[in-house]
């Protein structure tokens, strides 16, 4: 994992907090100091917490569970969605659905409908319909897929969950601690970083500054991913060998 580079915060703005008037006392420990009534943020601390938790997310996709990535802001949606692709892990960038967490069951059932639409345009059945039902079915398939086709292929409820902007995405951090699903994110200084289990303190609102941050994480993803792989190429290898090593025990015995 490569390690993170000071000046390539700064120079990504990653250091700049809110004004002094609107911030939080418990980022306190991450401020460094003030400057023209703005919170400039301590990026050692900063340093070191993306380090911290690319480790911890390596591990989590190195054991094969899925880590949703969630970002809702216009600054952030478009970023968030091609980091994530990068390293195929499920993200929301339009509407947090509620209950995606908490009642997973009924989202799955909404995936689930999404690809039996897709079933019907395949075995010919869409074809039997009305203009009426078609168009009627077509709005219904385009509005899952914008809400909910990043996470078509998370069949169960995420390993963890990376937040931009712990604020604005308030009820997915509530859904995330209600089922102990450990929580990482970039907090900037007007928020509370209590909620979270692994803090990024960040600036969450200039898109230069997350794409930084995401860019560090996603990394160390891709590296869990691959070690991963290599694991199980590995365990494929041994098992090929296991009848030719018995073989040849049984030849030296003889």
């Amino acid at each position: 994992m490569a390690n993170v580079n000071i000046q390539e915060l700064l120079d990504s703005g990653v250091h700049f907090g809110h004004l002094t008037r609107k911030w939080n006392p418990n980022m306190a420990p991450y401020i460094y100091t003030e400057r023209n009534g703005v919170h400039i943020i301590d990026l050692y601390k900063t340093a070191a917490k993306i380090e911290e938790t690319s480790e911890a997310l390596k591990k989590i996709a190195n054991s094969g569970r899925k880590i949703l990535f969630v970002a809702t802001k216009k600054q952030a949606k478009d970023i968030v969605a091609e980091k994530a692709k990068s390293v195929s892990m499920p993200y929301i960038t339009e509407r947090w659905p509620g209950g995606m967490l908490t009642n997973f069951v009924t989202i799955r059932k909404a995936v689930k409908k999404m690809a039996q639409i897709d079933r019907m345009k395949t075995d010919g059945s869409f074809d039997a319909l009305s203009k009426r039902e078609k168009l009627q079915i077509n709005r219904q398939r385009e509005k899952l897929e914008k809400n909910l086709g990043s996470i078509s292929d998370m069949t169960r409820l995420p390993g963890a969950l990376f937040v931009v902007d712990i604020k604005k995405e308030h009820i997915a951090v509530a859904e995330a601690q209600k089922l102990n699903i450990p929580i990482f994110a970039m907090v900037d200084t007007n928020s509370d970083p209590r909620q979270v289990d692994y803090v990024i303190p960040a600036n969450d609102d200039a898109s230069k500054s997350i794409d930084k941050v995401l860019s560090f994480v996603t990394d160390a993803v891709a590296e869990g991913l691959s070690d991963r792989k290599a694991d199980k190429e590995k365990v494929k290898e041994a098992k090929a060998e296991a009848p030719k090593k018995a073989e040849a025990a049984s030849e030296e015995k003889k």
